[in-house]
């Protein structure tokens, strides 16, 4: 690694971890240029502006995940020649990487999955506008999926059971923590990806199979279309 790398990296690896900690607004450039132990003219060189850094950092993680994704939903659809996806391996390729990379030390997992819950709450639309390419393929290309393998719903039913899967795999790509606090008997051993993986696919497999309520004027029936 070249020094002009090895200070790129040093930058992505500070900012990554203040990010993380004290918010996007809340990391000043001189903060982080001192505790990279550079000066500003490096971040200058390197990334151009904040915003940009922030770029950078969500995307050395976020692109290579979505990529593993991509290609666990092409290798599912190699093996079903032309048929849809089985929903629950539709599922699982889709949450697989991240609940992975949470629990990736090697890869910072868990102060990434922290510094993307602010990306979603916290960063400007000028940001969002950015980031929202790095999503956009394997969106479209699972959505795609999706619809093919539950026919029976509405465009609109679709968006938001999607919707909520994503939402819900942001809680559990959190961590334990929470986890530990909800469960009433406790949970003092680390968490299995396997098992999380498992029991995320059959409850989010449950939701996305139900069927479609009758929407009226002031809300939905109980009684679901045939």
């Amino acid at each position: 690694m070249t020094a002009n790398q090895g200070t790129k990296q040093r930058i992505l690896d500070t900012a990554e971890r203040l990010f993380a900690d004290q918010g996007f607004g809340n990391t000043s450039l001189r903060c982080l240029t001192s505790q990279a132990a550079v000066n500003l003219a490096a971040v200058n060189y390197h990334f151009g502006s904040k915003d940009a850094l922030i770029e950078a950092v969500i995307a050395r993680r976020l692109v290579p995940m979505n990529g593993e994704r991509l290609r666990r939903l092409r290798a599912l659809q190699g093996r079903h020649r032309g048929h849809p996806v089985p929903l629950e391996s539709l599922v699982a390729a889709f949450i697989g990487p991240a609940l992975e990379l949470s629990q990736d030390t090697s890869r910072a997992g868990s102060q990434f999955i922290r510094l993307l819950g602010r990306g979603f709450v916290e960063s400007p639309p000028q940001l969002q506008d950015r980031l929202r390419p790095m999503y956009r393929e394997v969106i479209d290309h699972f959505k795609r999926a999706f619809a093919a393998v539950l026919p029976e719903l509405s465009a609109e039913e679709l968006y938001w059971r999607l919707h909520f899967l994503v939402g819900t795999l942001a809680y559990c790509m959190s961590g334990a923590d929470m986890m530990r606090v909800v469960a009433s008997s406790g949970m003092s051993a680390p968490l299995d990806i396997e098992v999380v993986t498992q029991r995320l696919t059959v409850f989010l497999t449950a939701g996305l199979r139900a069927r479609e309520p009758v929407a009226e004027a002031n809300g939905f029936k109980r009684t679901a279309r045939a």
